[in-house]
């Protein structure tokens, strides 16, 4: 090809400058995030003692003191939905791969979880506060779970949706071929070829549920103290750093970086295990 051609350095040019915009918007994110990963290291560092792990929070203007009843309540009511939405979410997302094309009612399920997958938080927080704590007159950790996989489950769908969708057609011929019902393929031929992409939905629907904060202001509320009744209000992570963040005592915003480097860096080791470890690679 001849480089004298204007038609060509034109387009060479066009190509790097659309790679110069490229690395600088890439390099102007990265600096942004080493920025904020390193402002927690920091300001939370310091709060990572054993006591962080083993007391719970401090009244305030005391001294020491912990997240101890706010970390197992994060867990408690995360764990919690996570075993809901992960079923829900798997067979629902199989249903659509499967008979998402042949009826209205699995269009209106991808619709329907197309808008929840940008919903507002905020708004279902208020609407399990509607519907559940409202009736029941008091707040709990069975609601933050509720709040919480609604969120988690159109994730899970969509992913699991997606996943399935790039198995090859010879694949589930030959399954089929070999007399196998739609089900059994479904489960046991597609679904397998596609798990750890499945996994990677889950764990990503985990990261994002993790650091919610408005669904547990409505729900799940917050408790000074330990407490592994999830029928009566929880403390959580979330709301415990925003409540501490913004007290005027230094203990308490001391804590409130070691929290928010808590639940910052278990967000980005759950990312970085979703897409290294359960990397998917689709069959041929």
């Amino acid at each position: 090809m001849n480089t004298v051609n204007p038609v060509y350095r034109k387009r060479l040019w066009q190509h790097r400058v659309g790679i110069a915009l490229s690395v600088a918007a890439m390099s102007v994110g990265v600096i942004v995030l080493l920025w904020i990963l390193a402002t927690l290291l920091i300001n939370g560092f310091s709060a990572l003692t054993p006591a962080l792990f083993t007391q719970t929070t401090p009244a305030p203007g005391s001294e020491g003191g912990g997240l101890m009843n706010a970390i197992v309540g994060s867990l408690m009511m995360v764990g919690l939905s996570t075993l809901v939405s992960t079923p829900i979410g798997i067979l629902a997302g199989i249903y659509l791969a499967e008979y998402g094309e042949e009826n209205k009612l699995a269009q209106v399920t991808r619709f329907v979880t197309d808008i929840m997958l940008s919903a507002p938080s905020i708004v279902i927080g208020l609407f399990v506060y509607a519907l559940y704590v409202a009736n029941v007159n008091h707040f709990s950790g069975y609601a933050g779970s509720l709040a919480l996989s609604l969120i988690a489950v159109p994730v899970v769908v969509r992913t699991t949706d997606n996943m399935l969708r790039l198995v090859p057609n010879s694949l589930l011929e030959a399954a089929f071929a070999l007399g196998a019902p739609r089900w059994k393929v479904a489960m046991l031929v597609r679904l397998r070829a596609v798990k750890a992409g499945v996994v990677t939905g889950v764990l990503l629907a985990v990261a994002r549920v993790s650091g919610e904060t408005a669904p547990l202001l409505f729900t799940a509320l917050n408790n000074q103290f330990f407490n592994a009744d999830m029928n009566k209000p929880m403390a959580n992570l979330p709301y415990v750093i925003y409540q501490f963040a913004m007290s005027p005592y230094d203990n308490w915003r001391s804590l409130a970086w070691g929290g928010a480097l808590l639940v910052t860096f278990s967000v980005l080791a759950l990312n970085i295990l979703s897409r290294t470890v359960f990397t998917q690679k689709v069959p041929n």
